[in-house]
């Protein structure tokens, strides 16, 4: 009898100990998840700033635009081939659909895309130099992927003169 108590006891202890160990396995798990999700992100934004970049600099003319909606970035209409930027819109990895914030340009146009959650990022620094101020945001909604258009130069471009060759 009093060797069944303590086997029961033992048994206890075992489904205790293996709890514990679950629940830090859930943990870690969960931990690894964010982190993945927070790379997805990370690649994500940085196609759509790419994708927008393209868009501003192939603008036929020289008054260069953004686009009006993220859709412009899978087919530009005002190419005369086939353009796209982007094969496809991308989900948010946070919230799993395909609904982004956007952020504004000049005339209702689109500059960058940024995620919708609220959720606080695990990465807060190391980042990229364009993702620097991603450093120690409050949440997702502050990684904002904007495309920073580079001011014209007005310096002049230097010619360096080539030698002729003598004509036979």
């Amino acid at each position: 009898m009093r060797q069944r108590g303590f086997t029961y006891l033992a048994l206890l202890f075992m489904v205790a100990i293996m709890g514990a160990v679950l629940g830090a396995t859930a943990v870690v798990w969960r931990t690894m998840n964010q982190r993945d999700k927070e790379q997805e992100l990370l690649f994500i934004g940085h196609e759509y700033r790419r994708a927008i970049g393209l868009y501003y600099e192939r603008t036929p003319g020289a008054a260069k635009q953004f686009p009006k909606k993220l859709e412009d970035l899978l087919e530009d209409k005002r190419q005369t081939t086939l353009t796209r930027y982007l094969r496809k819109r991308y989900n948010d990895p946070f919230s799993a659909g395909k609904e982004w914030g956007l952020a504004p340009g000049p005339g209702g146009t689109i500059m960058g895309v940024y995620s919708l959650s609220d959720k606080a990022p695990i990465k807060t620094g190391n980042f990229d130099e364009d993702d620097k101020d991603f450093a120690d945001a409050a949440s997702f909604q502050d990684w904002k992927f904007v495309y920073q258009a580079q001011a014209a130069s007005t310096a002049p471009i230097p010619v360096t003169p080539t030698a002729a060759s003598p004509s036979p």
